[in-house]
């Protein structure tokens, strides 16, 4: 079989299992496995979703710029699906996001505008700020912007992966843990996975340094591509059956862990999802199956305190 663009390359990703990791007595534990994905990353599903949207609502028309703000993961996977599309694209992004995507999206054509973060955090503020600055440029050059808050073509991207994971199971699944950026891909799982077992546990990862969906303050964090600092448009209470808060140095910890145990090189988001995940699975016990999704590749975070010197001396 030969494709006729790299677009076709994306979903299909695989599901393995976790072997070393995993306690005695736990629950089975499965990872979704996006980083097959062409850029590496989860957020081509929804980056095609939504430049489809656009075109069939007739809001993007041939060869039309293209406008988002971004942690880095939904900014790369926009620069692919323009740069195989057609479309300019212009991106808002930040120093708080790792260098590698910043260049990921640069080499695929993307324009980059950069808004300062405070110490390199990520926090409402710099959330709100990056927005308003896509809001300039679309309104500045008539661009359709994508706009991933508020987005709701996404969500069938979600419900494509929900029923990837059904058939990668057998049916055999008793909980979904994701981690919550603009909940896009927890809430559209979630709905997948219900509608073929209504029961199933969905549960949601926050950052513990603003665990704003548990009803904590706004703070600063470093899991990237979570945690917006405030409640974000596509999130309602129904989503979930459970919110865990994960710390950023957690994250990290876990991740680092997987790439060592299990040979497995993700980026922190995928880490605050194996923390939950295995507390989650210890819970359940041996008969349960939980399936959680390693978001993205490590080779995103290569220059980050994640894999960087620090790190490594660790």
């Amino acid at each position: 079989m030969v494709d006729t663009s790299v677009l076709d390359r994306i979903g299909n990703t695989p599901l393995l299992e976790l072997r070393r990791l995993v306690p005695q007595g736990s629950a089975r534990v499965l990872m979704k496995l996006e980083g097959s994905n062409p850029t590496g990353s989860m957020k081509d599903r929804m980056a095609l979703a939504m430049v489809a949207g656009g075109e069939r609502a007739g809001r993007l028309p041939p060869g039309g710029r293209v406008v988002e703000y971004t942690g880095g993961s939904t900014g790369v996977s926009l620069a692919l699906v323009c740069a195989a599309r057609g479309y300019p694209l212009s991106i808002v992004t930040s120093d708080a996001f790792s260098l590698e995507k910043r260049r990921h999206m640069a080499a695929l054509g993307a324009e980059l505008t950069i808004v300062p973060s405070d110490s390199g955090g990520m926090d409402a503020a710099l959330t709100r700020a990056m927005v308003a600055a896509a809001g300039k440029i679309t309104e500045r050059t008539g661009a359709f912007w994508t706009d991933q808050l508020k987005n709701t073509d996404q969500l069938a991207a979600y419900h494509a992966m929900a029923d990837e994971i059904w058939a990668g199971t057998g049916g055999r699944i008793d909980a979904f843990v994701q981690a919550t950026g603009t909940a896009a891909s927890v809430r559209g799982v979630g709905e997948g996975l219900r509608r073929h077992k209504p029961d199933i546990r969905i549960v949601a990862v926050e950052p513990a340094e603003s665990a704003v969906l548990s009803g904590g303050p706004s703070g600063v964090h470093k899991i990237e591509g979570v945690g917006a600092g405030f409640v974000v448009p596509l999130w309602h209470d129904g989503i979930a059956d459970e919110i865990v808060p994960v710390s950023t140095d957690d994250a990290m910890a876990m991740a680092r862990r997987l790439a060592r145990s299990e040979a497995l090189f993700a980026g922190t988001s995928t880490g605050a999802n194996l923390v939950a995940a295995l507390a989650l699975a210890q819970r359940l016990g041996p008969e349960a199956t939980v399936v959680t999704v390693a978001c993205d590749s490590g080779m995103k975070y290569l220059s980050t305190a994640l894999y960087g010197a620090q790190a490594g001396a660790a």
